[in-house]
């Protein structure tokens, strides 16, 4: 029996994990769905897989990134909000 090996996606979801804090914040989806997706796998088989923590890290990261996604987005749409409420439209 050979010995564990990594996710062939680990590293790719963390980059992305980090990419969504970093610069592009919907990067976090796709690496809360690619994490999700690899800790089933790593989960159905045991033991074969040994960077479970890089996989979890970067999901984290992700959720991380979502939820900056959504408060960015809400901050916009409230700006955008009182933008409009105070607006003076008289000539």
């Amino acid at each position: 029996m050979g010995g564990q090996i990594d996710h062939p996606k680990g590293m790719t979801i963390l980059i992305l994990g980090i990419l969504s804090l970093v610069c592009c914040s919907p990067l976090g989806i796709a690496a809360f769905i690619m994490g999700n997706n690899a800790l089933k796998e790593i989960d159905a088989q045991p033991g074969r897989y040994g960077n479970r923590q890089i996989v979890q890290i970067g999901r984290i990261l992700g959720i991380i990134g979502m939820v900056l996604l959504v408060l960015s987005i809400i901050w916009i749409l409230f700006l955008g909000g009182l933008g409009v409420m105070t607006s003076n439209t008289s000539p």
